[in-house]
């Protein structure tokens, strides 16, 4: 086989579906792993399903994301156009469905919408169309006059009534279907646009395409493919179907469920090496139990023939957790500058917020949660004085209110307010009231933050919020929780 060649081709409809990141992320490494070449094709002969600013958006995600074509709209190579509807008006598909004609493989079809509508049928509940080759009989002179006519018309694929049409999967395998099952179905539209099929056979034949990689929601179109290939006499790509994606409850991806574009992920705090990492495993199953990958890490490690046939399942809470992963070993001054807007939504003080930055970072899964970590720093929240029981520590209420009562004083006269001058003056308490250090910090902590749980002991957010917070704090607590 000539040199691998694999093609991203999305229709501009919007956001860039997960199904169809993926979709270019796998054809990106198969052509990356053998040393090829990964193409961007705009897929726009459906015009009334076009979004304006959608190419944009196809442009910016694989840019982020790293999916870099070699070649494309933005950086042609000889193959062009790589926009559709440019192709379109350099008459391409025209050309080839008229090909077809003169060997016998398509015809011209001239039926309106209401004979169309007659062909309707319903089996099992569906209401199905086959086409009955009416036009297909038209003579030769009928079919003229129909075109000088300017009788609007489209251009139907010839397929047999009788045998069956194989078509190899690398996944799925041999896959044959009967003729009588496959309509004769539309090249090119009444409009002069082809349709999704006919154009994706002839521009991937053109521009060299060697693997093309799709969801298998296109396996039952498959074996039309071969039959306009084997028409042409050109050689049948390897395809490559994978598997559906879904939802936990095992439901097609939607918009409501969060996760069904890239964007939706960025915007929900998801870091775009973490989402590429783990769309890659929606599908594909790498050797071992590893399971962080770079994008050149992908590239090595690929091997489509590992893709699986079922489902896959999309589980946010292993999404989080792989987020949670890259953040850590996010390099610092990245993570603050996606980390700070986030504080800064809920911590309007003048306080140290790249410090408040490094404590929650390897305590986050997603940026949003540092909201609920952090907002303790801005006001001290209404809390239960339950809080000050701690069984590990030994800590009651009462026991509490000596600690606090007793180091109100210290802590007011105490000039360096750093962490370690405190964490200091704790522990120097703690000995000499012959307790762990544990006994005496766990109350601090609740008095100065309300919380439970915190990203960082008591002494670190004593430095964050100041001295006299701080005593403001403890005097709250005495007064109204520890009374």
């Amino acid at each position: 086989m000539s040199e691998v060649k694999t093609r991203f081709a999305p229709s501009p409809t919007g956001r860039m579906h997960v199904g169809n990141l993926r979709t270019a992320l796998y054809s990106y490494l198969i052509a990356k792993h053998a040393g090829g070449k990964f193409m961007l094709r705009i897929e726009d002969t459906d015009q009334n399903r076009e979004v304006e600013g959608a190419v944009d958006i196809i442009k910016r995600t694989m840019q982020e994301t790293g999916l870099i074509p070699d070649e494309g709209p933005d950086n042609p190579g000889t193959v062009g156009p790589y926009v559709q509807s440019e192709r379109v008006k350099a008459g391409i598909y025209m050309k080839y469905a008229k090909q077809l004609i003169e060997k016998g493989e398509a015809y011209y079809c001239f039926c309106t919408e209401e004979r169309l509508q007659s062909l309707h049928r319903v089996v099992d509940g569906k209401d199905i169309m086959m086409y009955d080759k009416h036009c297909l009989h038209l003579s030769r002179e009928e079919v003229e006059a129909n075109l000088k006519a300017g009788k609007p018309f489209v251009i139907r694929q010839n397929v047999p009534n009788e045998g069956t049409t194989k078509f190899e999967d690398e996944i799925y395998g041999t896959i044959e279907v009967p003729n009588s099952e496959l309509d004769d179905m539309i090249l090119i539209k009444s409009d002069g646009f082809p349709t999704y099929n006919f154009a994706n056979v002839v521009d991937d034949h053109l521009m060299g395409v060697t693997h093309v990689v799709r969801g298998n929601e296109y396996l039952s179109s498959a074996p039309k493919y071969n039959r306009l290939y084997n028409a042409f006499g050109w050689e049948v790509p390897v395809y490559v179907h994978c598997p559906l994606i879904t939802d936990e409850q095992h439901h097609k991806l939607s918009k409501r469920s969060g996760h069904s574009s890239f964007e939706d992920l960025i915007d929900q705090g998801f870091v775009e090496e973490a989402v590429v990492n783990y769309v890659a495993l929606l599908g594909w199953s790498p050797e071992g139990d590893r399971e962080i990958f770079s994008l050149p890490e992908l590239v090595e490690n690929f091997d489509y023939h590992h893709i699986s046939k079922s489902p896959a399942v999309f589980d946010m809470k292993k999404m989080r957790w792989m987020n949670g992963e890259y953040i850590k070993a996010m390099d610092f001054d990245r993570y603050l500058e996606r980390a700070l807007p986030e504080i800064r939504k809920v911590v309007k003080k003048d306080l140290n917020l790249t410090k408040i930055a490094e404590m929650v970072k390897t305590r986050i899964e997603i940026f949003p949660d540092i909201d609920d970590m952090v907002d303790f720093f801005e006001e001290l929240p209404d809390y239960d004085g339950s809080l000050y029981q701690n069984k590990k520590w030994k800590v009651t209420p009462e026991k509490s209110k000596k600690v606090l009562s007793d180091l109100l004083p210290v802590l007011s006269a105490q000039e360096d307010w750093t962490n370690d001058a405190l964490y200091a003056v704790l522990k120097e308490y703690s000995q000499a009231e012959g307790v762990k250090p544990g006994f005496t910090i766990w109350p601090v902590r609740i008095a100065v933050s309300g919380k439970q749980v915190t990203p960082a002991g008591a002494t670190e957010i004593m430095e964050v919020i100041g001295k006299e917070e701080s005593l403001s704090r403890i005097r709250i607590a005495l007064e109204k929780y520890l009374n």
